[in-house]
């Protein structure tokens, strides 16, 4: 695959790609197409995101969006670490003050709370044409009543704005073809994990599993 050194280093070890990766990568993952990426817990979405983000580099600046400031950390970290070698540099914003922010112009990957990336689109910031790929993890809390109108517009003023590549990642979404219409992405979908789901009653010590 056409994914640069620092990406093929940190995951030397990884032998196979789970089946949403794989899917992921046939479907023109690599190629700069939009997908909504609809997979169990563990089943290897945030890889699908992260080799997205590892081609995008250099070319452009991506953005990673979270719902909670605790997420938001935990990628942070974890991409930090990833780039910590490179010439790329990664940071982290989901401060409460509404601003444009303007000491993130020089990154090329942010984690951002959907909260942050608002305020800085209405500030208008200028390097905003800079970026070239978009990551929305838990993309169905648009469905949210409190969380979902906000993520709503954000995206809408992206998709007009500069028409980036979305990659939405979830393992829950009810309509998932309705929503990969209107975000102009393929619905790449898989149903593997790691462990088996069993589903089941336990009752008076027992459990009969159906």
């Amino acid at each position: 695959m056409p994914l640069p050194g620092f990406f093929l280093e940190r995951y030397s070890n990884l032998l196979n790609l789970t089946p949403i990766q794989e899917k992921a990568v046939d479907s023109g993952l690599l190629r700069g197409f939009s997908q909504l990426i609809c997979a169990p817990t563990a089943s290897g979405k945030t890889l699908v995101a992260t080799m997205a983000i590892a081609t995008i580099l250099g070319t452009g600046k991506a953005l990673y969006i979270v719902p909670l400031k605790a997420l938001a950390k935990e990628k942070y970290n974890e991409y930090h670490s990833l780039l910590k070698e490179t010439n790329y540099k990664a940071t982290l914003a989901t401060g409460d003050i509404d601003s444009d922010s303007g000491y993130l112009a020089p990154y090329d990957l942010l984690v951002l709370t959907s909260e942050k990336l608002d305020s800085l689109l209405r500030h208008r910031i200028g390097w905003l044409s800079e970026v070239k790929l978009i990551v929305i993890d838990e993309i169905h809390l648009l469905n949210d009543h409190s969380r979902g109108p906000a993520l709503e517009i954000i995206i809408t003023l992206l998709k007009k704005l500069i028409q980036p590549q979305f990659i939405g990642l979830s393992a829950t979404i009810g309509n998932k073809q309705e929503l990969a219409n209107w975000l102009g992405a393929k619905l790449v979908e898989d149903d593997w994990r790691p462990v088996e789901l069993k589903k089941g009653i336990h009752s008076n010590g027992t459990t009969e599993f159906y």
